[in-house]
């Protein structure tokens, strides 16, 4: 008898990493069990056995070793406990990419594991809102209780464990406020929106019917009013730099469905700049602070030293003060954190992933497909401006194996229809 095929896996964790995230903000959670999470989800693979690994995850798994190397560099015990949860993060992300590949692969219908990461879009619109409504709430956590007093109290710890809504300068007679949660830094809020944003649209037309699709497209709307109060730059690049790769493909291919979808996605966002003034309060931002002076600084640092340690790196970011930002140097940029803390080689292999995800995504021929091939593309445009060693990266992984899963599975229905033995017609599953 031939061996009975193994169980799939279960999608009730990622819906519980995902779709919780709320929950594991209030807790305090959403930092430091992030890790935890993605151990529940290497455990399950590990149980399984005999998973296959999404496309050029050779490259990651490459860039990890290099990761791993470089803590040879760290110049204190005390930065040791930083870089193990930068690597958990890297290492979490990967996890993420292989369960997610791996469920859509042995699936008939797809939509069901991308629902995940629509419940975390739900979250990230909802905790938004909040940011946008009680900017100045901040709470201490259970997870900010339980943690030594030590451990609990360094900055970098304690912007992960307290909870805050917005961020904004206390020391300013005019605050503006910009939504955060639930992250850290409002610049992350900005980078989970413009990567999960195509996710949505991609589910919207992966299931034609349905509350949750509904539910979904309605939010979309309600989603621009704290995205744009971020007021992040990036997002909107980013954003932009999806939509024109999009409508290039959509063009080249006579895609009608595509190019309608991105019409609509502009024309919402342009209606909603006719009730929040973005320009100006970005200009106003940008004047009353020297955020660009900053960047500019940390940068020049980050080259005139890494060149003193290219192939390692130092580890992990530094406090100096020589630079006119209070941040490390390492920081204000995934980028800039990969080539100061890990050295060039790290670098080369952090951009090749993203690189091939976006070749192999970009094969897409559905309307869902070329959506989700925008991910990486974004992905790009964020990393010298936003950090990624956060949940982040797991959400740009598991689009991006979904994206590639969607794609392998449109090869082999073309390939399918094609053969002579093959039925007149082929039902492509959702």
């Amino acid at each position: 008898m031939p061996p009975s095929a193994p169980p799939q896996l279960p999608l009730w964790p990622l819906s519980m990493m995902f779709g919780l995230v709320p929950l594991w903000w209030l807790l305090g959670a959403f930092y430091l069990g992030w890790p935890l999470l993605g151990a529940l989800l290497f455990a399950l693979l590990l149980t399984r056995g005999r998973v296959p690994l999404p496309p050029a995850a050779g490259i990651w798994l490459l860039f990890l070793a290099i990761v791993v190397v470089s803590a040879t560099q760290l110049s204190s015990p005390a930065s040791l406990l930083t870089f193990a949860l930068r690597l958990a993060f890297y290492l979490t992300a990967l996890v993420v990419g292989v369960y997610v590949y791996a469920a859509a692969r042995e699936r008939a219908s797809l939509v069901a594991v991308l629902t995940p990461l629509c419940t975390f879009w739900f979250g990230l619109v909802a905790l938004g809102w909040l940011g946008v409504l009680v900017p100045r709430l901040a709470m201490t956590t259970p997870m900010e209780v339980l943690l030594p007093g030590g451990v609990a109290g360094t900055p970098f710890i304690q912007d992960m464990v307290h909870l805050t809504t917005a961020e904004y300068s206390a020391r300013s007679l005019n605050p503006i406020y910009r939504p955060a949660a639930p992250f850290a830094y409002t610049n992350n809020y900005g980078s989970a929106y413009a990567m999960t944003l195509p996710c949505v649209v991609a589910f919207a037309m992966l299931r034609p019917r349905g509350l949750l699709r509904w539910a979904l497209l309605a939010s979309l709307p309600l989603s621009l009013a704290p995205a744009f109060l971020t007021l992040n730059r990036a997002m909107f690049l980013s954003l932009g730099a999806g939509l024109a790769v999009l409508g290039v493909r959509a063009s080249l291919r006579g895609n009608v469905r595509v190019a309608a979808s991105i019409v609509g996605v502009v024309v919402i966002g342009a209606l909603a700049t006719l009730f929040i003034p973005i320009t100006e309060l970005i200009s106003r931002r940008v004047d009353s602070s020297d955020t660009n002076t900053d960047r500019l600084s940390l940068y020049t640092e980050v080259i005139r030293r890494v060149q003193e340690s290219p192939w390692l790196g130092y580890g992990a970011p530094v406090n100096v003060d020589t630079v006119s930002a209070a941040a490390p140097i390492g920081t204000q940029g995934q980028l800039w954190m990969v080539l100061f803390s890990h050295g060039v080689p790290a670098l080369l292999c952090f951009l090749a992933w993203f690189v091939a995800a976006a070749v192999i995504c970009a094969r897409a021929k559905s309307a869902a497909g070329q959506w989700l091939a925008v991910v990486p593309v974004v992905c790009l445009v964020q990393i010298p401006f936003y950090g990624m060693a956060n949940q982040n990266l797991a959400v740009a992984f598991f689009a991006v194996a979904f994206a590639m899963a969607l794609t392998e599975r449109e090869r082999l229905t073309r390939l399918v229809g094609a053969s002579p033995a093959a039925p007149r017609t082929v039902t492509v599953p959702a």
